[in-house]
């Protein structure tokens, strides 16, 4: 189903991808894709292994995650929790397609993508839904402080 404020969203910040380059240290063009789909690879390595004190490091204190199955929540804290409750030892995720990434200038990136979620010990996948990363490079660390998980749904559901 076709998404026009995402969608809109993406096409305004396309001009950026090809921004020359970004100062205090945060890579731009092929660097900057490398760098978020190994930010990407190691946030959910800690996730699906349960290893919360990494996986907590990749949240701003005051991150904003908005999932629309879940609701809101606005801290660090909350998010590990939930990740604690809900996902630990139940289900893990795995990335559908590649990711797309744009620069943010002078704050970080924008990682977009879809991902699948399945049952730990299950050799099939229930669940897909899709993401948006807001990350910021500050201080020599990549963190997220926006993420917007939606479009969750069965993989038993028709297409959208």
């Amino acid at each position: 189903m076709f998404k026009p404020s995402l969608y809109c969203l993406l096409l305004l910040l396309a001009p950026l991808a090809t921004y020359a380059g970004q100062p205090d240290g945060i890579p731009s063009g092929d660097a900057l894709v490398k760098t978020v789909n190994e930010l990407d690879t190691k946030v959910f390595d800690a996730y699906n292994t349960c290893d919360l004190d990494a996986f907590g490091k990749y949240f701003a204190d005051d991150v904003e995650f908005y999932h629309d199955k879940g609701g809101l929540m606005t801290s660090r804290e909350a998010v590990v929790d939930a990740t604690r409750k809900n996902i630990c030892h139940k289900v893990r995720r795995e990335l559908v397609g590649t990711l797309e990434v744009y620069p943010i200038k002078d704050f970080g990136a924008i990682e977009a993508g879809t991902h699948r979620f399945c049952a730990i010990g299950s050799k099939s996948c229930q669940g897909q839904g899709k993401f948006l990363h807001i990350w910021r490079y500050k201080d020599g660390q990549w963190q997220m402080t926006r993420v917007v998980s939606y479009d969750h749904r069965s993989l038993e559901d028709p297409v959208k």
